[in-house]
């Protein structure tokens, strides 16, 4: 189904937020990410439905990291070293638990012996 398709389907909303809520949507329009208000209100809530809706498998947890790690993210997404930023913190992230879990191992292990 296109993006017009579900427009064409779709149900309207009224909301009031309050008035610094708006600001920030204000600010975020204003980046050029998107084409209007009612554009930035449907990214966010599709944004919230995919946290909310994960397959049973899957926990996602948010992260705040700073904007230096962010921008080296970019780089190695860039370079090729992953899809997209989440599935290179999701790569990072695997490997740092199983290279902790190996040492963790071998560390029980040295101390039964």
């Amino acid at each position: 189904m296109s993006e017009k398709d579900s427009l064409m389907e779709s149900t309207r909303i009224t909301i009031r937020i309050s008035g610094e809520a708006y600001k920030k949507l204000e600010e975020l329009l204003k980046t050029g990410e998107f084409k209007n208000m009612s554009d930035v209100i449907r990214t966010a809530i599709q944004e919230f439905l995919k946290s909310r809706f994960s397959p049973p498998n899957i926990s996602k947890i948010p992260v705040e990291l700073p904007k230096a790690i962010m921008d080296s993210i970019d780089i190695l997404v860039d370079s090729g070293d992953a899809v997209d930023k989440e599935d290179l913190i999701r790569q990072a992230v695997r490997e740092y638990v199983n290279r902790r879990i190996k040492e963790i191992v071998r560390e029980k292990v040295k101390e039964q012996q």
